[in-house]
């Protein structure tokens, strides 16, 4: 269902274009489907921005953790502690 709302709204909102060029409803067959292709590319593309925005609010939520690790324990939580460290 929310790939639907990510994804699909913005493509039915493109092929909606596409019949209204198949059909050409009132002569505006060109305009209309640009004018569909342009709003339903501008919701997937919104959707796309919205969503790397989230992976990089993830991404420094995992940074701040790390640092907050090698504060504590004086290396990065990926690196083996130094020798006689602890002593």
């Amino acid at each position: 269902m929310i790939f639907f709302v990510r994804y699909g709204i913005g493509l039915l909102t493109i092929l909606a274009g596409v019949v209204w060029l198949i059909f050409d409803f009132g002569g505006f067959g060109a305009e209309a489907v640009f004018a569909f292709a342009g709003a339903g590319l501008s919701i997937i593309l919104i959707n796309l921005l919205f969503r790397m925005g989230q992976q990089s609010d993830r991404e420094r939520e995992e940074h701040e953790e790390a640092w907050r690790f090698f504060e504590r324990h004086g290396h990065w939580p990926d690196e083996p502690p130094p020798p006689g460290h602890g002593t």
